[in-house]
């Protein structure tokens, strides 16, 4: 009789909850319901982040509940909000700190000697001056070169400081040491003349033959001769033991291999200040083998990031440069290929370039994680349908974003597409990181799932779609039950087309076609592949790749360039999201992400997983099978007739049976 009476007593608690789509469902309650003080301090807690004040406390004492009204009004502080920006942030796994590699070489650091240049140090420095961090030449303005002579036996007698399209030139030149073993002179020798015959610390007395090999180096700040051979204590090196004299035979000019093995180094010629052409394209230079070529310093506008009156700054003359394209191949400047072109430069104010204190890096990190969340805020803030969030083409950006599309700031660190034209993208101040503005986006855009930070979290089309899987959908890919992974010499395991590949197509048989929806999105970055710069078929890359140029001067990245298959055979030249694309799938890649959210409001499968993660997220816990019984298919169809409010959906889930349990 008491369990018939608690029974009873649960099914009219129940009766007293709003109805729900498919009528009252009566639960048998296993433990007693929380007090309504706890009740109240558990609501706060979930809706708000903190506990209620003890006026707060009175309050529903005095009102003996916590009714909807009550709950609708705590949906509407500001704390409400903040809580559920957390919450998505954590749904969204909205945190690219580890996902964009930055690894310095964008960053402008200053040579501390010197008229004290900005100049980029790392990797670039060795295409453009011979090797990584290697600096320009501190103590020599680059448009009066010709009063300096750090080496005059090395440089011509009509030194030049630029090419006729005013591409700075080296102003001096410095052996390599990754390459050869150079030692100073005693002390007292002043000059390479002064160096014949004399001995240096390593016990080698330099002959005249060898003055193109005496090099004036700065220790410190002052110029010493060294005495530079082919470094004998190193493999690639010790074997350059043959000379190769000049016309006159007066001079040794270079130091070959005389029997040189398959990959050994062959010949090390003297350095001068005369740039080679790379692969014989004028105005592609690059630095000949075992020099290091500096050119000087010239007075420029501030970068971006100082002050708006901060006056002109000394600076690389490479690095100074401001232009849009490099006048002798037209290659564009704007792009990440600037670090390694002579002719580009950090562009405008430095745009292209980064400082070497790394608070705006971060700061943009900062700026992209909180993106998606704000767009969440807004969707929730005007009570509209939750799935905007995966569909709306608002956004929002603050200073750090907006500068950084507007002025295509540091495209090498970020390669991310303008969401929209970049005159079109709100003008707020660099350094104004808390004033948002919101926008709208090309029509590509859909919500949250275009966003850098989804792009850059997750960086593959498969893993795109796994989260969108896990988050949206609640499911996971697993092989079906039963499944038999095929043996290793069955041939289907080497099938390139995972979605037909034995073993591997029960997942990617779904993964695939999926994946499509982000075809026009690049991977591993946050670009938008534009059919007008991107189309299906590039004629270009095709003849490339069927001459068996799959570099393609670096233009054909994103294309098929190699056959590994009958279908790769037949798709050179193509995108590579093309690649085994079924005629059925093709619509996925223009469709794009928005497609995909539309095809599945379509099923209940967004609704039920709302439900779920909003359940998770207020007790702290999943749904039990008996849960999902009694609630799951109510609140989802409640959800849906009331637009996918999710505040309706968060005060239904507040007003279950569940929820006030004592569990």
């Amino acid at each position: 009789m008491r369990m018939l009476t608690r029974l009873v007593s649960s099914c009219v608690a129940l009766l007293a909850l709003p109805v729900l789509a498919d009528g009252p469902v009566c639960e048998a309650a296993n433990a007693s319901k929380v007090p309504l003080e706890r009740h109240v301090r558990q609501v706060y807690l979930d809706l708000l982040g903190r506990p209620p004040t003890m006026a707060e406390y009175r309050f529903y004492q005095a009102k003996g509940a916590i009714l909807d009204d009550d709950l609708t009004a705590l949906m509407e502080q500001e704390g409400f909000y903040a809580r559920m920006r957390t919450y998505h942030r954590a749904l969204l796994r909205s945190n690219i700190t580890q996902s964009v590699f930055v690894n310095g070489d964008m960053r402008l650091g200053d040579v501390p000697v010197g008229f004290r240049p900005l100049g980029i140090r790392g990797n670039p420095s060795n295409g453009l001056r011979g090797q990584n961090g290697a600096g320009c030449d501190a103590f020599v303005m680059q448009d009066d070169c010709a009063s300096s002579r750090q080496d005059p036996h090395l440089e011509p007698a009509n030194k030049r400081c630029r090419d006729s399209y005013g591409v700075p030139l080296p102003v001096s030149v410095d052996y390599n040491t990754d390459q050869y073993r150079c030692e100073p002179f005693a002390a007292g020798v002043a000059d390479c003349n002064a160096a014949i015959d004399q001995m240096d610390t390593a016990g080698r007395v330099m002959p005249r033959k060898h003055l193109l090999f005496c090099d004036m180096r700065r220790v410190g700040t002052a110029l010493t001769p060294h005495y530079c051979r082919p470094n004998d204590l190193a493999p690639q090196t010790a074997p350059l033991t043959g000379e190769v004299m000049d016309a006159n035979n007066e001079f040794v000019v270079a130091f070959v291999n005389p029997s040189p093995q398959s990959g050994q180094l062959t010949r090390l010629n003297r350095c001068t200040l005369d740039l080679t052409l790379n692969g014989g394209v004028r105005g592609r230079y690059q630095v000949p083998q075992g020099c290091i070529q500096r050119e000087g310093v010239v007075m420029t506008d501030a970068p971006y990031w100082m002050a708006a009156n901060a006056p002109q700054q000394p600076m690389c003359a490479i690095e100074a440069q401001a232009r849009d394209t490099n006048p002798w191949t037209m290659e564009s400047c704007n792009t990440g290929r600037f670090t390694g072109d002579r002719a580009c430069g950090c562009g405008v104010k430095s745009n292209r370039c980064e400082s070497s204190n790394t608070a705006l890096h971060t700061a943009r990190i900062n700026a992209f994680n909180d993106e998606p969340t704000l767009i969440a805020d807004s969707v929730l803030r005007r009570d509209e349908d939750y799935f905007n969030i995966l569909t709306t083409r608002r956004s929002f950006v603050n200073g750090t974003l907006s500068q950084l599309y507007r002025q295509n700031q540091s495209p090498q660190s970020w390669l991310v597409t303008p969401p929209t034209a970049r005159d079109a993208i709100p003008d707020v101040p660099l350094n104004d990181t808390t004033t948002w503005v919101e926008f709208t986006r090309d029509e590509y855009a859909a919500g949250v799932l275009t966003t850098p930070s989804w792009l850059y979290r997750f960086p593959t089309q498969r893993a795109r779609v796994n989260h969108f899987y896990e988050v949206f959908l609640c499911k996971h890919f697993a092989p079906e039950a039963g499944a038999v992974a095929p043996a290793p010499e069955d041939s289907c395991n080497r099938e390139n087309n995972l979605a037909k590949r034995c073993g591997c197509s029960y997942c990617h048989a779904t993964v695939e076609p999926m994946g499509a929806h982000w075809g026009r999105f690049g991977e591993r970055n946050a670009t938008y592949l534009n059919p007008e710069q991107f189309p299906k078929l590039d004629a270009r890359c095709r003849d490339c790749a069927i001459n068996g140029d799959t570099n393609c001067n670096g233009e054909c990245g994103n294309y098929v360039m190699q056959a590994f298959d009958g279908d790769g055979a037949n798709s050179l030249g193509l995108l590579r999201t093309y690649l085994y694309r079924t005629p059925e799938e093709e619509p996925n890649i223009v469709g794009g992400p928005r497609v995909l959210v539309q095809r599945f409001m379509q099923t209940g499968d967004l609704e039920k997983c709302a439900v779920r993660n909003i359940w998770n997220h207020l007790l702290g816990r999943p749904m039990t099978t008996q849960e999902e019984g009694l609630y799951l298919g109510q609140l989802a169809s409640q959800f849906a007739n009331d637009g996918h409010n999710l505040k309706a959906l968060m005060r239904a889930v507040v007003a279950t049976e569940a929820y006030r349990r004592v569990d």
